[in-house]
């Protein structure tokens, strides 16, 4: 009798399997690195938010909401690819001798582990939460 050639169904199972694995494996880790990629947008927004309150306290020693300080809206800026949207607050105080910007993410980046970015006029960056563990090592920032 001839032998013939070929692969088993078994043989084509596990080889399905295999690649079925690698590909699971492959897009968890391509959505981290996507979240990752994008969270610069956001912070990009911040600092520049966080400079032009510097800037405007050096001249009327306070600080200012967003409108005053050059953007179009009091309430909230889109940042430039729309993954974020940054709303500026008092921090804490009525009288504008601080302030908080926060970065909230949109739905694309929703579920990032560091999630709202924030920046406060000490220069502290920190998810928004103060998630501690999702920032370890600066990794949010």
């Amino acid at each position: 009798m001839k032998c013939k050639r070929g692969f088993t169904l078994v043989e084509l199972m596990v080889v399905v399997a295999i690649i079925a694995i690698l590909a699971a494996i492959a897009i968890s880790t391509y959505g981290r690195y996507a979240y990752r990629a994008r969270r610069p947008d956001g912070q990009e927004l911040l600092l520049r938010i966080a400079n032009a309150q510097e800037r405007y306290y050096a001249v009327y020693n306070v600080y200012a909401d967003l409108k005053t300080i050059g953007y179009s809206n009091t309430a909230t800026v889109k940042s430039e690819k729309g993954y974020y949207e940054v709303v500026a607050d008092q921090g804490g105080t009525n009288d504008w001798q601080s302030y908080v910007a926060i970065a909230v993410p949109s739905e694309v980046q929703i579920n990032d582990a560091c999630s709202s970015l924030s920046i406060d006029n000490t220069g502290n960056k920190l998810p928004a939460a103060g998630d501690v563990p999702a920032n370890r090592n600066g990794r949010c920032w």
